[in-house]
C-alpha cells in the first residue's frame, strides 16, 4: 500500500493551498481511489456533506483523519464557500467530499468551485465513482450521446414539461429520482414520451441490493408501483425519430371522439398511449387543423 501511495504522490502531488474535489464511493468502500485515501489522511480541512458519513468512510478505509472536518451541505454551502477559499488562500489543503459520488454533480461543491476560481485559488479533482456514468453503462441502452438532468421535478406539471423538453431528443437522458415518486414519474414519462420508449432504473448501485430493471416506461412504472427503496438513477433511451404515426389520421380520429362528447385532452391522452404518438404534439395538431 505504501508503494501505491508513493507512486500516486510522484505522479500528481496534492496541492497545498488549494481546493480538492474528490469522488467518494457510491456504496462499496473498496471503490475509493488511492488518491482519495491519501487526501482524507493529509487534508488540513475536509468539507463534508455529512461529517458522520465521511468519518465512517475513513474508518472503513482504515484512514486516520488529521485535519478539521466541517459540514458543507445544501443549506450552508453558499455561506461556507468563502471560508473554505480563505483556508486555501492561507496555504491549507481543503478537501471537498459528498456522501457519495462527485461533488457539484447534483451534490454540494459548485459554490466553492466558483468562489475559488474568482479568488484565483487552485482547484483540482480526484476522479472516481459517479452514479451517472455507472447507470449509463448498466442501462444496456444506446448512450453514446446523453444528457444528465439532475433530479426530476416534484410537481406533475413540472414533470410533464421536464419530459416534453426532451421528447424529440435522439440522445439518452439520465436523471435521479426519489423512490417514493418513481412510479408516478415513470407513468408521466410514458404518457409524454410514449409507451414504446425503453428505459432502465438503476437502484442501490455498488451496494448489496444493487438492481437494474429494464423495459418500456409503462412496464417500469407498473413495477415501481409495487414499492421501491434506495437511491435511484433512471436512464431513458432517445427518440428514434422514425415518425411512424400518421398524424393526420390521428387528428381525424381525435375530432371524431370529441364530436361524440369526449374532452380533447382526454382523447389525445388515450390515442397517445395506444399509438406511441406524442400527446402534446397531437393536441397541438388538432388545434392547428381547426385554425387552418
Amino acid at each position: 500500500m505504501e508503494s501505491l501511495f508513493a507512486a500516486a504522490a510522484a505522479r500528481r502531488p496534492l496541492p497545498d493551498g488549494g481546493i480538492i474535489l474528490a469522488a467518494t464511493p457510491l456504496g462499496d468502500p473498496h471503490d475509493a481511489s488511492i488518491r482519495l485515501i491519501d487526501a482524507l489522511s493529509s487534508a488540513d480541512v475536509i468539507a463534508a456533506e455529512d461529517t458522520r458519513r465521511t468519518r465512517a468512510l475513513a474508518d472503513a478505509l482504515g484512514v486516520q483523519i488529521q485535519g478539521q472536518v466541517v459540514s458543507n451541505f445544501d443549506h450552508n454551502e453558499s455561506d461556507r464557500a468563502g471560508q473554505l477559499v480563505e483556508f486555501a488562500r492561507n496555504g491549507k489543503r481543503v478537501l471537498v467530499v459528498t456522501d457519495a459520488g462527485m461533488p457539484s454533480v447534483s451534490d454540494p461543491g459548485f459554490p466553492v468551485v466558483q468562489a475559488a476560481y474568482a479568488a484565483g485559488v487552485p482547484v483540482t479533482c480526484l476522479p472516481g465513482p459517479s452514479a451517472v456514468p455507472t447507470s449509463l453503462a448498466l442501462s444496456g441502452l444506446g448512450v453514446g450521446k446523453f444528457a444528465f438532468l439532475g433530479f426530476a421535478p416534484r410537481k406533475d406539471g413540472a414533470r410533464r414539461a421536464f419530459f416534453s423538453s426532451f421528447l424529440d431528443a435522439t440522445h439518452a437522458t439520465s436523471f435521479f429520482e426519489s423512490p417514493h415518486r418513481l412510479a408516478d414519474t415513470l407513468a408521466i414519462a410514458a404518457e409524454v414520451l410514449g409507451p414504446q420508449r425503453q428505459a432502465a432504473v438503476c437502484r442501490e448501485l455498488t451496494k448489496r441490493y444493487e438492481e437494474v430493471r429494464r423495459g418500456s416506461l409503462p412496464e417500469l412504472a407498473e413495477w415501481a408501483a409495487g414499492g421501491v427503496k434506495g437511491e435511484i438513477s433512471v436512464v431513458i433511451e432517445g427518440s428514434s425519430g422514425a415518425g411512424e404515426v400518421d398524424v393526420e389520421k390521428l387528428v381525424e380520429e381525435a375530432e371524431e371522439k370529441v364530436s361524440a362528447g369526449h374532452r380533447l385532452k382526454d382523447v389525445c391522452g388515450e390515442i397517445a398511449a395506444r399509438t406511441g404518438a406524442s400527446k402534446r404534439e397531437l393536441y397541438e395538431a388538432v388545434l392547428e387543423s381547426r385554425n387552418s
